[in-house]
């Protein structure tokens, strides 16, 4: 989704005061619901598909470690 979204004042916030160029904020059973709002430059947007799929990755491989 392109535009702001329901956690988009969030994401802002965490984004100024970390000084980041980006910032990916998932929300998991919020006041507001579930959602996710993302802010980020055009260099970063275009890497998040891999970074994502390298998290999920990670989470996966946490997960059959036990680590979780």
């Amino acid at each position: 989704m392109i535009g702001p979204g329901k956690y988009d004042d969030l994401c802002t916030t965490v984004r100024e005061q970390t000084k980041a160029r980006g910032v990916v904020l998932l929300v998991f059973a919020g006041e507001n619901g579930s959602g996710f709002s993302c802010q980020a430059d055009l260099e970063l947007t275009l890497k998040m598909p891999q970074m994502l799929r390298d998290m999920a990755d990670q989470i996966e491989k946490d997960i059959a470690a036990g680590n979780l």
